[in-house]
């Protein structure tokens, strides 16, 4: 990585039902994916418009695979907004390194051209998604929290049975 490299660091709090459970921290893939990484850290420093991550559940949950949250406007993974209008956004650089690794934050997306602010951390390698969503940054502190997550009972469509939240975020 060149010195003049900036990669900016974001963390995201969590607690499961009542209880912090820990800290997620992501270094954002800036120099890559410049755009989305953006997005993801005014959602999670809230400078955009009051938009947060805070409170927002991780409602996806599959073991040995990713957790899945960051639906701001419903919670449920129904939902899409973004800092650029409130719109779906371009993927960037897809491809760009291939989701090889447990740790990986990419978008979470409806098919091409449909980013916003929802996001998968993966769980393991996931070649199969390679190319197909923009990776964006990696976890790089944080894997106990992470493995809690992936741990929660679910429901038959994943959706953890006791609320994941984000409880707090911001910049490092």
């Amino acid at each position: 990585m060149a010195a003049s490299t900036h990669r900016p660091r974001v963390f995201l709090d969590v607690s499961i039902g009542a209880d912090p459970v820990g800290r997620l921290t992501v270094e954002l893939f800036a120099d890559k994916t410049p755009r989305t990484c953006e997005n993801f850290r005014r959602l999670c420093t809230a400078e955009h418009d009051g938009l947060s991550y805070a409170k927002v559940p991780f409602h996806r949950v599959i073991d040995e695979f990713m957790v899945q949250g960051g639906d701001i406007t419903h919670g449920d993974g129904t939902g899409l907004t973004s800092i650029y209008n409130g719109e779906a956004f371009g993927d960037e650089q897809l491809g760009w390194r291939d989701m090889d690794a447990a740790g990986l934050v990419c978008s979470a997306n409806k098919g091409r051209d449909t980013n916003g602010s929802q996001f998968f951390i993966t769980l393991e390698p996931c070649p199969h998604l390679s190319g197909k969503h923009t990776i964006f940054g990696r976890l790089v502190a944080g894997d106990e929290t992470l493995q809690r997550i992936a741990k929660v009972a679910v429901d038959k469509n994943d959706a953890p049975l006791e609320p994941v939240l984000i409880s707090r975020c911001g910049e490092l």
